[in-house]
């Protein structure tokens, strides 16, 4: 059971960061997984770096925070495989700002994207993660979810909504065959954090306030993701494992 063999499983903004390690660590665990990116570029160049996967890999070009990507998603999977036994919530993004100098469309956009997406998809694909009889879904959400960590109003409110949306569809779907959890990192080795990372002003304090006095790699969160995607978690849904450091811990 500690593998993921003959599972058919969908990463959202799979290109990158924890989305691409989740991937990778799929592949490796026997699954066959499609990946969305909003760009073909990205999509090529993922699929070219893992030929060797062959026809277990599938890219696709969607924005899930578009009805009609979403529908062909849908579509996709519904077509090629019949059913999803794992779908991970992971497309998301940050804008950096102090909450007063937010536009409108900047504050809609990260919730769109970080907090409605996730709902829209999963219950676009509800019907498909039904047909597996022990679908898991994970969502990718965030330290920032529970405390603040200066990431940003914005984002902390997206992904803390994101927790109650695990929580809340995991007693509703459960009858459905349906597990739902999440996973929140903290500080993460990706591009979208990249330029932050390396600036000592922004990195020592964060390294201070990790007991592990370091960052995460981004595979470190994929083997969590894995580990609830397997049938080895059956018995855990509506959680979300804190992957911190320690930091969420640490009183200083």
């Amino acid at each position: 059971m500690w593998n993921l063999n003959n599972k058919y499983a969908l990463v959202t903004g799979g290109t990158k960061g924890i989305g691409k390690a989740a991937v990778l660590e799929f592949l490796e665990l026997g699954a066959e997984v499609l990946f969305t990116s909003r760009t073909q570029k990205d999509i090529d160049l993922m699929v070219e770096e893992l030929k060797q996967y062959d026809n277990k890999i599938h890219g696709l070009v969607a924005d899930v925070a578009v009805t009609n990507d979403r529908q062909k998603v849908h579509n996709f999977i519904e077509k090629q495989w019949g059913k999803l036994d794992i779908l991970v919530n992971n497309a998301g993004i940050n804008i950096r700002k102090k909450a007063n100098d937010y536009s409108e469309e900047e504050f809609r956009k990260v919730m769109e994207i970080n907090l409605n997406a996730p709902f829209e998809v999963s219950r676009k694909l509800h019907s498909l993660l039904q047909k597996s009889g022990s679908a898991k879904i994970v969502n990718v959400a965030s330290s920032a979810a529970m405390q603040d960590v200066g990431t940003g109003t914005p984002y902390a409110m997206s992904k803390a909504g994101l927790l109650q949306q695990t929580r809340s569809l995991a007693v509703e779907w459960a009858a459905d065959g349906i597990r739902v959890n999440a996973v929140s990192p903290w500080f993460t080795v990706t591009p979208l954090t990249k330029g932050l990372l390396s600036e000592s002003e922004r990195m020592d304090p964060i390294i201070k306030r990790t007991p592990l006095k370091r960052v995460a790699e981004a595979r470190e969160m994929a083997s969590i993701i894995a580990f609830l995607a397997m049938d080895k978690s059956s018995y855990i849904t509506g959680q979300n494992i804190v992957a911190d450091g320690g930091m969420s811990i640490n009183a200083i």
